[in-house]
């Protein structure tokens, strides 16, 4: 770890460094530009030695990195009682994926849940219970509900006690389908602090004006994403109405990774797919993430067929050209925005 160890005086200095910051926060929305004249030495204020290092320790590649994804009821138990669930097409992208099998190893589930906790243990991988109090996360949240938006703060402080402890991870969603290896396009030079997906990518893979989305990003752990991390949580209770992704968002569009010293590269559509964006060349796509999408059933059923378009491309049912591919339409995402009281995942 590259961060300083524990010491009464760092905290104490910390503590009046954040505590001002959120005193700030309080005049102005995205005050980040407070933290110009200094830098934060984060402290390793996470968890010891305890149950999520102990995961962590287990699911982790030789260099301290993890695949991370978070699931609830929802995620884990079928829509309407019509399997699959959205886990387990999650899971099957990886046994019928390139080079995705063996990643398994290295996937770390967390259940926010008692029923997802023992859906993942059922299935022998890497699980870790997450308490989160009084809190009920185990149902679908309406998005942009205030349930939805603590879900989202919650996962972050997570990932964040996850960086503080020393690994670095690929956090996934559920929704996205891994076709391939996505550890072969990624960049691996240490230089890289953050590699994150984008709805719509601009072309320049280190702008800051690209569209994120957090539901697949590579992060390094490090002092400058700790700090980002610990801003970027921070800035919560001072966004109100506005979910942890636009709050990232906003943050990297007003400079952020310039005032930390931070290096952020922000990934292809070409490689890493969405609803939002299709690629039409299966050749290059790595991942495809169910995004620009409002309900679990309706990702269910295009991320079903996602699959099934996967397998006739692999068992070479596509004929040769290279505009014979072609991904069947995402017609349940598109209608769920046209439903009433539809949810999102």
């Amino acid at each position: 770890m590259d961060y300083t160890k524990n010491s009464i005086s760092t905290l104490a200095i910390f503590s009046l460094l954040l505590a001002g910051f959120i005193y700030v926060s309080t005049l102005s929305p995205f005050p980040y530009k407070a933290f110009s004249s200094f830098k934060i030495n984060p402290t390793n204020s996470s968890p010891g030695k305890n149950e999520l290092e102990e995961a962590l320790q287990k699911a982790s590649m030789e260099d301290n990195t993890v695949i991370i994804t978070v699931i609830n009821k929802a995620y884990v138990e079928p829509y309407n009682g019509e399997y699959p669930s959205m886990f387990d097409l999650f899971l099957e992208s990886f046994w019928e994926g390139e080079i995705t099998r063996v990643l398994l190893e290295h996937l770390l589930v967390v259940a926010v849940d008692e029923t997802a906790y023992e859906r993942c243990k059922f299935r022998r991988l890497h699980c870790y219970r997450l308490v989160t109090g009084d809190v009920d996360f185990a149902g679908e949240k309406v998005y942009m509900s205030v349930e939805f938006i603590n879900m989202m703060w919650r996962r972050t402080r997570f990932l964040m006690d996850v960086l503080k402890l020393g690994y670095n991870f690929i956090f996934t969603d559920t929704d996205v389908m891994w076709l391939r290896n996505p550890f072969l396009m990624l960049n691996k030079s240490n230089k890289l602090d953050l590699q994150m997906s984008t709805d719509w990518f601009n072309g320049n893979p280190f702008s800051n004006s690209n569209s994120i989305n957090t539901g697949f990003y590579h992060v390094r752990s490090n002092s400058k994403t700790i700090t980002l991390f610990q801003l970027w949580y921070a800035m919560r209770r001072n966004s109100k109405g506005m979910k942890e992704q636009d709050v990232l968002n906003k943050l990297i569009h007003e400079g952020v990774n310039k005032e930390l010293g931070l290096r952020i590269k922000f990934l292809d559509n070409l490689q890493f797919s969405g609803f939002c964006s299709d690629n039409k060349d299966v050749k290059l796509v790595m991942t495809v993430h169910a995004n620009c999408c409002r309900s679990i059933e309706a990702k269910v059923t295009d991320l079903k067929n996602v699959l099934m378009d996967w397998k006739r491309f692999k068992e070479g049912h596509v004929a040769n050209g290279e505009n014979s591919f072609k991904w069947s339409n995402h017609t349940s995402c598109t209608n769920s925005w046209h439903v009433l009281n539809s949810t999102l995942s």
